[in-house]
This record gives structure tokens, C-alpha cells and sequence, in this order.
């Protein structure tokens, strides 16, 4: 077997050539993250599965955090901090060692999306990832730096433009139908700078807990309004009442006066 793994058109390696990973580390056991990036992995992992039906003629995507990626079997993986992958879905017998973690030639592609979360220097974000990413073929690089211990922007995002990666000068994704934004509010009681998807008019995909504070908004607003059609349409009648109270009345004047004039012998005009 040759150092590169070639695809079939199919994007998918025959059974037969599948290669030996027998040897690779596909899992550590030995995580170690700090409470930040691990919230801040969640929020664009969760957000995505909660209210995004993914890209439009695709079927189906992936979205994980701290999963490798194995773009060859002799080659160590890179582990991103969240990568988001169109039209792959995950094997339904996942437990096995070929599929628990993003083999290239088992999904048939490199992700669309990698993000990079930098809490320190050590990660080589700007030098060894970057040329790794433009190698493996993912068509967008994003930078998250929220202390800028790179001494640069807190969102630096590049697009694959041939053999390398090119600063972006806008934050759409158009390959993949989202955008990366920076949003300052609380999520699970945090208050701090994150880094959310958001949709082409600029609105952020919501969290599962977000979108549900939505829908109880969105129905008590159907509340409030169905309260205040009733309200104007009991109006309504009570003004149609009055009118007719008042007809009834001026009738009744009417008719009583034109009695006390044939009382004393004179005939009403009509």
C-alpha cells in the first residue's frame, strides 16, 4: 500500500483495499481541555444538530469535537477542535475501530470546516495546521483566538484557494450555506465573546435551549394576540349592543311621544 490512500470515483475504497489500522491510535483516552474551549466546542457542535437542517442538496453532515482526522493510514491524525463534514452520515456499527473516528476513506472527503480554539501558542495554529488543513484538502480554516495570544484577530478565517489557504474578507461560508459570527451574551450562564454559526440574513442558529425560549416566545405571542383578537371582537359587540340599545331607546321616545300627541289630538307625522 502506497503512503496516500487513492479514492474510487464513489469517493469510497473497495472492501478489499481497505487499509490495515490495526496500528493507529484512533483514541488516547487522555483528554485534557480547559472548561472555556470545552463549552465553546459544544455550543457550535449542539447548535448545529439542534436547528440546522443542513445544506441544501446535501445529505446529511457531521459536526464534532477533539475526533480525529485521518487523511492516510500511515500518517498521524490532526485532531481539530470542531470540524463540520456535508453528505457523510456515521457508520451504524460506530463502536468498531474503522469507524470511531474520520477516516478519509471511509467518508470519501475531508471536511468542509475545521476551527481551531487557541487558549495558547502551543498549537501551531498559524504554522504546522494550517499547511496540514491546505494538505488534507478542507476548504475553510477557521481561527477562534478570543485572548489573541496569536497577536492577531479573534476570528481569522481562510478559504482553500488552490494549493493554499487565503484570508477571508467575509465571514459566509458559501460552500457549506453558514456563517461564522462573533456573538457577546451568555450561554449556560457564562458571559463571554463565542463564536456561533448564524444563517445568510446574519441570524445565529439557535441552541436547542434557544430555540425552545423561541417557541415558548413565539407561542405566548400567538397567546397574547388570540387574547387580543377576543378583546376586540368582544369590543365589537358591545358597541354593536350599544347601537342597538340606543336604537331601541330613541324608538321607544318616539313612539311614546307620538302617543301623548294623538292624546291630545293631533296626529304625528311619520
Amino acid at each position: 500500500m502506497s503512503e496516500s490512500i487513492t479514492l474510487t470515483d464513489a469517493g469510497l475504497l473497495p472492501e478489499d483495499l481497505l487499509p490495515d489500522i490495526n496500528h493507529l491510535v484512533t483514541e488516547d483516552d487522555e483528554p485534557l481541555d480547559n472548561l472555556p474551549s470545552e463549552k465553546q466546542q459544544r455550543l457550535l457542535t449542539e447548535t448545529l444538530y439542534s436547528s440546522w437542517n443542513g445544506a441544501s442538496n446535501a445529505q446529511g453532515f457531521l459536526v464534532a469535537a477533539n475526533v480525529g482526522l485521518f487523511p492516510s493510514s500511515k500518517q498521524p491524525p490532526i485532531v481539530p477542535d470542531v470540524f463540520l463534514s456535508l453528505d457523510v452520515q456515521v457508520a451504524e456499527n460506530w463502536w468498531e475501530k474503522r469507524h470511531r473516528s474520520y477516516f478519509f476513506w471511509d467518508f470519501g472527503k475531508p471536511p468542509e470546516v475545521v476551527i481551531e480554539i487557541v487558549s495558547n501558542r502551543e498549537g501551531n495554529e498559524t504554522g504546522r495546521k494550517i499547511l496540514e488543513y491546505a494538505r488534507m484538502r478542507v476548504m475553510y480554516y477557521i481561527i477562534f483566538d478570543p485572548t489573541r495570544q496569536l497577536r492577531g484577530e479573534v476570528l481569522q478565517m481562510y478559504e482553500l484557494r488552490g494549493r493554499q489557504y487565503i484570508p477571508m474578507s467575509e465571514q459566509w461560508l458559501t460552500e457549506v450555506e453558514l456563517a461564522l459570527c462573533l456573538w457577546e451574551g451568555a450561554y449556560e450562564g457564562k458571559r463571554d465573546v463565542w463564536l456561533r454559526w448564524c444563517d445568510a440574513t446574519g441570524n445565529m442558529i439557535p441552541t436547542g435551549a434557544e430555540r425552545a425560549e423561541q417557541e415558548h416566545l413565539r407561542a405566548e405571542q400567538e397567546r397574547l394576540r388570540a387574547e387580543q383578537e377576543h378583546l376586540r371582537a368582544e369590543q365589537e359587540r358591545l358597541r354593536a349592543e350599544q347601537e342597538r340599545e340606543a336604537k331601541e331607546t330613541a324608538l321607544q321616545r318616539a313612539e311614546r311621544l307620538a302617543a301623548q300627541l294623538r292624546a291630545l289630538g293631533v296626529e304625528p307625522e311619520v
